[in-house]
């Protein structure tokens, strides 16, 4: 063996393979990673506040747009799921169930990049955010009314936006997700009551004692009813999620800004603490009551 040293420009050096592509028009179309992806135009969307900007305005333009697209893809996957379950798809519901647990642990792990982030940090520019706040997000809110958190309420603040406005009431009248479950359980033979299926769904879902009966009877022997099993499993998989990502944003905001009031005129830890006792479906909590007997 030689002991002289290898030439560092030999080692790390890597000639192009003979099959990659280094002409990209079709058709007379250029079409490239950059071009599929539109990076041109999503790489100049991170707009700072200031002039100069401060050292962190670009972390937090960045973090709350990638998540605006988490949101986007996880709503879509969303209404996959009530679509599938409406045709008796359990498998293609399986896989959207999946999908949203990962979309989710992104979404809990961009908090974590954002504690990065100091309160003087953000002191250093909260005040260009004028009344900007996430409080705001209608991706937020859309994801909101399909898990069934619906309020009215909320699509006040967007009053400004006829487009944003329709959407939001568009989706205020459609079925949540657990809707379609009611719905799919009354399919499949199980003793739905009626006026649950014709209920206001604009309206949020509270629980109801027949409904907890039935899944007491699916959970009482999982082997016979294990599709079913197993979808209320990860339907709490995802609320369990869910509650995950608000705490942290809790704790985040707890972290940064203390008790003050947020930027858009909410109370802001106190607001988000009380959105931790929502529950999207009740019933598939209840059951554990009624299952588990007092010691």
């Amino acid at each position: 063996m030689s002991d002289e040293p290898l030439d560092p420009a030999v080692v790390l050096k890597r000639d192009l393979e003979a099959g990659i592509k280094t002409q990209f028009v079709r058709d007379g179309t250029r079409q490239t990673y950059a071009d599929f992806l539109k990076l041109d135009q999503l790489l100049d969307l991170q707009e700072t506040f200031q002039d100069p900007p401060e050292r962190d305005e670009l972390l937090f333009v960045m973090i709350h747009q990638v998540c605006e697209m988490w949101l986007k893809l996880m709503h879509f996957e969303l209404q996959q799921i009530a679509g599938a379950l409406k045709t008796g798809n359990l498998n293609d519901a399986h896989k959207s169930l999946a999908r949203v647990k990962a979309i989710l642990q992104q979404l809990i792990g961009a908090w974590q990049v954002l504690q990065t982030m100091t309160v003087t940090d953000y002191l250093a520019f909260r005040e260009a955010l004028g009344a900007g706040s996430g409080f705001q997000s209608w991706g937020y809110r859309l994801v909101e009314f399909a898990l069934g958190n619906k309020d009215a309420n909320h699509i006040e603040m967007h009053r400004h936006d006829p487009d944003v406005t329709a959407r939001l009431e568009q989706a205020l009248g459609e079925p949540a997700l657990y809707d379609v479950v009611l719905v799919m359980l009354k399919q499949n033979g199980w003793p739905v009551p009626d006026r649950l299926l014709n209920r206001d769904v604009s309206q949020p879902y509270g629980g109801d004692e027949a409904v907890v009966a039935i899944w007491a009877e699916v959970y009482s022997d999982p082997a016979r009813h294990w599709d079913l099993y197993d979808l209320a499993e990860k339907l709490l998989d995802v609320e369990g999620l869910f509650q995950r990502w608000r705490f942290d944003h809790m704790s985040t905001v707890q972290r940064i800004i203390g008790h003050k009031t947020g930027t858009g005129g909410s109370s802001g830890v106190g607001y988000l603490k009380a959105a931790l006792s929502l529950r999207f479906f009740h019933d598939l909590y209840e059951v554990r009551n009624v299952l588990v007997e007092d010691g």
